[in-house]
């Protein structure tokens, strides 16, 4: 299972997703995320409540970037967890994106 908060600060938004994001919550976690980015030039994914990440949270976070890099905006990931972390360096997105950890 996987929630999602979101917090809006003028033109930057914060994602607070709790659980896993993976091939079967993916779909609905992109289609809260996606209408939210309109009009936002930081886009914020606090990670410290998901506990895994596949392939597919992994695109959406890839999108968001490309989406975000259209209109010259940015994207930064805090707080992953160890595990989270984890995935992030062996696929390399660590390198991709914005970092800051605990």
């Amino acid at each position: 299972m996987l929630t999602i908060e979101f917090e809006r600060d003028g033109t930057v938004l914060t994602v607070r997703p709790k659980g896993s994001i993976d091939s079967v919550t993916a779909p609905e976690a992109e289609k809260q995320i996606f209408p939210q980015i309109e009009g936002i030039n930081k886009f914020i994914f606090d990670l410290k409540t998901v506990d895994y990440i596949s392939s597919a949270g992994l695109r959406i976070l890839v999108a968001v970037e490309l989406a975000l890099e259209k209109r010259a905006g940015s994207m930064k990931i805090i707080h992953p967890s160890p595990y989270v972390l984890e995935i992030l360096e062996m696929t390399g997105f660590s390198y991709l994106v914005t970092m800051e950890e605990e």
